[in-house]
């Protein structure tokens, strides 16, 4: 297991949480209103301010959304590498997101009103993917070729489904195209409240297992042989992988490549203890998510381009590079 100093661990944690915050007040200031930090502060906590208010109904939601979403894909990227004993996989890649983001679409359209339900939606959507892959992908056991083979496909097919669906919608349907699309424009504190409410849980979950992802990186006979059931963890781990990939793909739509290229940022920097890595990926993956943003919304302000098109234009070349430097890819 590769390992990194304490000294390293620490130094990386304290430059990311000052990253963090540093794009966290750039994000806030994006845009017609700009405020000091010590005026949010004050806004915030101290004295009614009408701009810090317009802030903090406008902008906020959709800075939080982009945080939490970011610290959930890149955890469940951690978890689906873990699992898979491949670090070039993530829940886009296997199926996980778009069967999620199917089911939201065809709650959001037939049943507009259900709001809360497409969380349901999109988790049972995201399980049905990740049931087909590994049924599918069984032989005598879990093979990580063949779930990532196997995933490839499920995932075209169930992006298909979403974007024909989003064709005969002719557009006009907000709230499906927000979904396909990768949109997130326009969030309130209703969507803040549904991913807060779910995600942390699932990230605290995800630390749980993080001594069992350990032992994932052992040779399979290895960890029969001290006692895992091999089959069990990997399932139980996935699981808790479906729903962080699921709940943030209802809110957020599909975003590719976050939790492919966080978790391999955060192995070079910390190592890939998944004590210390999951927490870091946490932090990274919410810098990552809330800069391309950010700069969606400054690049060709005042129009937007969307956080999922940023993560698709960097990421795929990122991918590339990572597929370039890998001699193998698992078995």
């Amino acid at each position: 297991m590769k390992k990194k100093s304490n000294l390293t661990i620490i130094i990386s944690f304290i430059v990311m949480i000052g990253l963090l915050f540093a794009v966290f007040l750039w994000a806030v200031n994006t845009g017609s209103i700009k405020i000091s930090g010590m005026q949010l502060f004050r806004g915030l906590f101290i004295a009614y301010d009408k701009e810090v208010a317009t802030v903090y109904d406008l902008r906020f939601p959709r800075i939080i959304i982009s945080m939490l979403v970011g610290a959930a894909l890149a955890v469940s990227g951690v978890l689906f590498q873990a699992v898979l004993k491949n670090p070039l996989t993530d829940p886009g890649m296997i199926g996980i997101s778009s069967g999620a983001s199917f089911t939201a679409v065809i709650i959001t359209a037939c049943f507009p009103t259900f709001y809360f339900g497409v969380t349901i939606a999109a988790c049972v959507g995201g399980f049905i993917a990740f049931l087909i892959v590994y049924s599918l992908s069984w032989k005598n056991g879990l093979s990580p070729l063949r779930i990532i083979l196997i995933g490839v496909a499920v995932n075209s097919m169930f992006t298909g489904l979403s974007n024909s669906f989003n064709s005969m919608s002719g557009g006009n349907l907000s709230g499906v195209a927000s979904i396909v699309e990768g949109n997130i424009t326009m969030k309130t504190w209703d969507d803040v409240k549904m991913v807060a409410l779910y995600i942390p849980i699932g990230l605290i979950i995800a630390f749980c297992f993080a001594g069992m992802c350990n032992l994932l990186s052992l040779d399979d006979k290895t960890a029969r042989g001290i006692g895992i059931n091999v089959a069990r963890v990997r399932i139980w781990i996935s699981i808790v992988a479906v729903l962080l990939a699921s709940i943030s793909t209802a809110v957020a739509g599909v975003i590719s490549f976050v939790g492919l290229i966080v978790p391999h940022m955060a192995r070079s920097l910390v190592g890939n203890n998944h004590k210390v890595l999951i927490p870091y990926s946490m932090l990274l993956g919410a810098f990552v998510f809330l800069l391309a943003d950010t700069l969606g919304r400054t690049i060709a302000a005042p129009y937007e381009i969307n956080a999922s098109i940023i993560m698709a234009v960097v990421g795929g070349p990122c991918f590339i590079i990572l597929l370039r430097r890998r001699s193998s890819y698992g078995s």
